[in-house]
């Protein structure tokens, strides 16, 4: 088994995305929860509190002998599995989103697919038709249907969730 470690994203159970990444250092295990500062109103007051950005998910740098303590600590659900296999996530990626939130003022916004709903604009992440705009007709959790519009003509075209993102409103 290789020593070299990866990091990989865990579901959790719900609200213990903080608790879990804190039983998992206890642990000696590298675990990262991105939090961002939010503004919330109660009836009797506002408050800035650090929440996870991504509901239900914490990432861990692992070797392939400590995915096991991982699935051992109290509140982790089970390995996000893309393809069959543990979702690899690679580092740039982790980097990017380190960054971004010690940016001041940094919001990210992270959606599901069920707020691709009909009628949102999106633009086509990767494959052929990446930076193009479109319209969704209709989605799934795994696919998505786009009409792209584009020399007076429509193309319905069936796109992976994850190639598309939605546009910002204006």
């Amino acid at each position: 088994m290789s020593e070299e470690k990866k990091w990989y994203a865990i579901y959790t159970k719900p609200r213990w995305e903080k608790k879990v990444s804190a039983l998992l250092a206890q642990k000696s295990l590298e675990a990262w929860c991105p939090v961002q500062k939010i503004r919330r109103q109660w009836s009797d007051r506002k408050k800035t509190v650090l929440e996870p950005l991504f509901k239900s998910y914490v990432f861990v740098h692992v070797s392939e002998k400590e995915k096991t303590d991982v699935l051992r600590t109290g509140g982790v659900v089970n390995f996000v599995y893309y393809l069959g296999k543990h979702a690899v996530i690679r580092q740039r990626e982790i980097d990017t989103i380190k960054a971004y939130l010690l940016e001041e003022g940094a919001q990210i916004s992270v959606e599901s697919w069920e707020s691709l709903a009909e009628n949102i604009k999106v633009q086509v992440t990767q494959g052929v038709f990446m930076n193009s705009t479109g319209t969704v007709v209709r989605s799934s959790h795994k696919k998505v249907y786009v009409r792209l519009e584009s020399l007076g003509q429509v193309m319905m075209v069936e796109f992976p969730v994850a190639h598309v993102e939605r546009l910002a409103e204006r």
